[in-house]
């Protein structure tokens, strides 16, 4: 891999952040204004959340072109491509947001869509900053390209708070102009980025991906990541549909999602080293047991602070269980298997999560929401099984430094 000067990984990392920063801003806008608009485009209320859901599926749909993008044309190229999306998305909500009946309805779910897309193209901008340093700093790298998520948890709910009456009719109309706008401003940042162009054997060298995939590590990994991002998306997806449910205000809810942002990014800014200290197993695992804990308060009522506490905590949990999962897909592959490996692990994690997206919204509308949280134990207890499992089975395995057979 071509080397890079001090000077031009500090420029990417700080670039990466604010690109994270402002598309993490474009998430938020879709989870606090999707499942209330879906409500009200929806030909029935078991819809209501289906834009979410889609949302998740560009996602998962998305990762494996933009993983075949970043490794024969750069990662810039996709960087770019996913901004392109993020823009468009905002645009097709100001005209989904227009049009009257179910077509107004299946736009808006087409432009979520589109923003899940530019959601899988943020995903990678942990593994690019990773990947252009040494690999003593590859963990707190990761971490610190995530960190730039807190201001997306201050910047997106404001946003949402400061545009939706600026046109009161249709409703957030202004807030998906603001949301086109914030992807273009992160084009514009993004075209900076300098990273080492692909090698050709970057997209066909190494191991079979059947072999490295195999792995325990690699199995322990791709379990954690999922079931963290599976349950921090169930959860979030129905909350602030269920708040309004229960008769709280659309800014409680907002001020909700903030927190939650804040609390999944914050860490961030120590997590690393609390991987390089404790190791990522034991960082997944605090990570599941936070979310739980998260799941457990929400059971205790359904006031406003029961829902921000949920909300803060499964953030908390997300990061720990999230970024552990990733540090140690970083110890799986070799410099030429990254693209391939860390494509396919992002896809096992949002396939598994899109499913989910799809059951929040049925379970919330059929059987409310302490049936969403007890429905959010049974993975958690699987998980932490198997991970204890795997770990007591798990066998040294090469550095992807050494030779590999």
């Amino acid at each position: 891999m071509q080397e890079l000067s001090a000077r031009e990984q500090r420029n990417n990392i700080w670039r990466l952040a604010v690109a994270q920063a402002l598309a993490g801003a474009n998430s938020v806008v879709a989870y606090a204004t999707g499942a209330i608009v879906g409500n009200n485009l929806a030909p029935t209320p078991l819809l209501a959340t289906l834009p979410l859901s889609i949302f998740v599926v560009g996602m998962a749909l998305c990762i494996l072109p933009v993983g075949a993008i970043a490794g024969r044309y750069g990662r810039r190229a996709a960087f770019l491509s996913g901004a392109g999306a993020g823009v468009l998305a905002g645009l097709l909500a100001v005209v989904a947001v227009y049009v009257d009946g179910a077509s107004g309805f299946w736009l808006f779910c087409l432009s979520t869509f589109f923003g899940g897309a530019y959601a899988a193209v943020v995903l990678s901008f942990r593994f690019a900053a990773a990947d252009a340093v040494e690999p003593a700093r590859k963990a707190q790298a990761l971490s610190m390209v995530m960190a730039g998520g807190v201001a997306a948890g201050v910047v997106g709910p404001q946003l949402v708070n400061w545009t939706m009456d600026l046109m009161p009719q249709p409703m957030f109309v202004a807030t998906f102009y603001a949301q086109a706008a914030v992807a273009a401003l992160s084009a514009f940042i993004l075209i900076g980025v300098r990273l080492p162009r692909p090698v050709a054997t970057a997209h066909r060298g190494g191991r079979p991906l059947a072999v490295i995939v195999r792995q325990p590590r690699f199995i322990a990994a791709a379990t954690c990541g999922a079931i963290s991002y599976t349950l921090m998306n169930f959860l979030m997806t129905a909350a602030p549909l269920a708040m309004h449910m229960h008769g709280h205000s659309t800014a409680s809810s907002n001020l909700g999602l903030q927190w939650h942002v804040i609390a999944m990014f914050a860490p961030s800014f120590f997590t690393g080293k609390f991987i390089a200290r404790f190791g990522a197993e034991r960082v997944m695992l605090l990570g599941l047991l936070l979310i739980g804990v998260s799941a457990a308060v929400g059971l205790m009522g359904a006031q406003v602070p029961h829902f921000w506490w949920t909300l803060i905590l499964l953030g908390l949990g997300w990061n720990f269980g999230f970024l552990g999962a990733s540090a140690l897909v970083l110890e799986c592959h070799s410099d030429e298997e990254k693209t391939r490996v860390q494509s396919m692990n992002d896809f096992i994690v949002f396939t598994l999560m899109a499913l989910g997206s799809f059951a929040s919204g049925g379970i919330l509308s059929v059987y409310g929401w302490n049936t969403v949280l007890w429905v959010s134990f049974p993975p958690l207890a699987i998980t932490v099984i198997a991970l204890a499992i795997l770990r007591l089975r798990a066998k040294p395995t090469p550095s992807p430094a050494e030779p590999v057979g």
